[in-house]
C-alpha cells in the first residue's frame, strides 16, 4: 500500500516511517507540500499516486500560540485540512485525519466516539482555540465518506517537558506507540479514539522520569486546559483484537 503523510518532518510522521514495513511511504515536508495550498497537495498526489493520505500536518505547539494567533490555527488546521479533503475527494484517496482529544468537552472524561463535541472553555481563560481548530478540520473530513478520524492523545518520547500536571487526566501514549497502531487502522472508516490508559499527565510522565516536577492547572498561564479529556478506547481495542 502506498501511503502519503503530510507534515513529513514531524515526529509522528517519522515514527510511522520507521515502523512502515510492508508499506511504501511518501512524506513530503511543509516546504515540499504546504497544506494551505491546494495546488501543492494536488501536485504531490498526482506525482506519487498514493492509496492512503495520512493528514498529520497541523499547527500544534506551543499551545498558547493558538490563543494569541488564531489566524494561523485557522489557516493550517481548518483551511489546510479542508484542502486535503478536497484533494482526496478529487482523486478518490482514502483519508486518515489525525485529530485530538481536545475536541471533547474535557470536564468528565471517558469520552466515547459518539459523545457530543465542544472543546473546553474555562471561566477566566476563554476557549481552547486549538481544540476548536481541530474540530473545524473534523467537520471537513466528515463530509468525505472514505475517511477515518483518529482522535489522539500523543506526545514525543521521552516526555518533552520537565514538569507535568497532576490535576489533568488524559489518555496519553507516545508517538512511536501511536504510529504502530495507525498503520493497523488504514482500512478503517469513521471515528476511533486512539490513546492509552486514563491517568494524570504526571502519572504518565513520571513512569519514565520519576524526577519530573509536579504542577497544577493554576501554574499554567495563557492556556485553556481541560481537566479531563480521557477517552474510552474500547472500540480501538475491539478492532485490534479482531
Amino acid at each position: 500500500m502506498k501511503v502519503m503523510i503530510s507534515g513529513g518532518k514531524g515526529n509522528l510522521a517519522q515514527n510511522i516511517i520507521e515502523q512502515s514495513s510492508g508499506h511504501d511511504i511518501v512524506a513530503p515536508s511543509r516546504q515540499e507540500m504546504n497544506v494551505s495550498n491546494l495546488c501543492e497537495i494536488e501536485d504531490e498526489i498526482k506525482h506519487h499516486n498514493p492509496d492512503v493520505f495520512i493528514h498529520a500536518a497541523a499547527y500544534t505547539r506551543p499551545m498558547h500560540k493558538h490563543q494569541d494567533n488564531p489566524d494561523k490555527s485557522i489557516e493550517a488546521n481548518i483551511i489546510g485540512t479542508s484542502n486535503v479533503v478536497l484533494a482526496c475527494m478529487k482523486y478518490n484517496i482514502k483519508l486518515v485525519y489525525i485529530s485530538t482529544d481536545y475536541v471533547y468537552p474535557g470536564t468528565s472524561g471517558d469520552y466515547n466516539e459518539d459523545d457530543a463535541l465542544s472543546p473546553f472553555a474555562g471561566k477566566s481563560d476563554g476557549v481552547n482555540k486549538y481544540g476548536w481548530s481541530k474540530l473545524g478540520g473534523e467537520c471537513a473530513v466528515r463530509m468525505y465518506d472514505n475517511s477515518l478520524i483518529l482522535r489522539t492523545c500523543i506526545c514525543d518520547h521521552p516526555f518533552p517537558h520537565g514538569q507535568a500536571l497532576t490535576d489533568v487526566k488524559k489518555s496519553l501514549m507516545y508517538n512511536f506507540e501511536a504510529a504502530r497502531i495507525i498503520l493497523k487502522l488504514l482500512n478503517e472508516k469513521g471515528v476511533i479514539n486512539l490513546g492509552g490508559d486514563s491517568q494524570s499527565v504526571y502519572d504518565f510522565a513520571s513512569k519514565k522520569n520519576p524526577r519530573i516536577k509536579k504542577i497544577t492547572r493554576q501554574d499554567v498561564k495563557d492556556v485553556c486546559i481541560a481537566p479531563d479529556t480521557s477517552m474510552n478506547t474500547s472500540k480501538l481495542k475491539e478492532i485490534l483484537n479482531d
